[in-house]
C-alpha cells in the first residue's frame, strides 16, 4: 500500500508544475496567431473564431487528421469543436499543426456552429511560415519551410466569411492528395 501511495506522490510531484501549462494551451495558441503578422489583426475585427491548439495528421496512401478545439464568439468561449479530415492520394509521413478559423460575421459563425460543417475541396488555409510561403487546401498542399512559431509572418483574407490559418508544430509530410475537412460543434454547457 505504501508503495502505491509513494508512486502517486511522485506522479503528483512531477505533473503539478506542468498542469497550468496544459490549462493554457488555447491561450498560448491564440498568442502564437496574434503575433504572426496579419492573422493577429483578425482577432480584433472578427465576429468569432475556432482555435485548435494541435491537429495531428498522418498518411500513407490514405491519410487523416484530427484535432479538438474551442469556439469563441465576441471573445467569449461558447462551445467545443472537433475537426476530422480524410485524404486520398500520394502522401507519406506525419505532422502536427495549430489552426484558427476566423468568422467574419454572424452568418458565417452560424454556418460553422450549426452542428456539422464541412469545408469543400476548394477551401484553402494560409500556412504561417517564416522565410518561405506555403498554402494548404483540402484539395492538396504545397509545403514550405517554417522558421518556427516565434518568427512567423503571413497574409490572408476572408473567403465566404471565413479565414483559416495554420502554423506547423512539427513533423514532416509529403502530400499531393484530395479530401475534405469536417467540423462538429457542441455548445458549452
Amino acid at each position: 500500500m505504501s508503495v502505491m501511495i509513494r508512486g502517486y506522490l511522485v506522479f503528483l510531484l512531477f505533473t503539478l508544475p506542468f498542469s497550468s501549462s496544459w490549462a493554457d494551451k488555447y491561450e498560448d495558441t491564440v498568442k502564437v496567431f496574434s503575433n504572426a503578422g496579419e492573422s493577429g489583426n483578425f482577432f480584433g475585427n472578427c465576429y468569432g473564431y475556432a482555435i485548435f491548439p494541435t491537429v495531428g495528421k498522418g498518411g500513407f496512401g490514405i491519410g487523416g487528421a484530427h484535432g479538438s478545439g474551442r469556439v469563441f464568439e465576441g471573445g467569449k468561449y461558447v462551445g467545443d469543436t472537433t475537426m476530422t479530415q480524410v485524404t486520398v492520394g500520394f502522401q507519406f509521413g506525419g505532422q502536427a499543426f495549430s489552426q484558427v478559423i476566423f468568422f467574419e460575421d454572424k452568418r458565417s459563425f452560424g454556418e460553422f456552429t450549426s452542428g456539422s460543417f464541412e469545408f469543400g475541396a476548394q477551401a484553402t488555409a494560409v500556412a504561417i511560415t517564416a522565410g518561405a510561403s506555403a498554402t494548404a487546401s483540402t484539395a492538396g498542399s504545397s509545403a514550405g519551410a517554417s522558421g518556427g512559431k516565434n518568427d512567423s509572418k503571413t497574409v490572408g483574407k476572408y473567403y465566404k466569411g471565413m479565414a483559416v490559418f495554420t502554423v506547423a508544430k512539427g513533423g514532416l509530410m509529403y502530400e499531393a492528395s484530395i479530401g475534405g475537412q469536417q467540423y462538429k460543434y457542441t455548445p458549452k454547457k
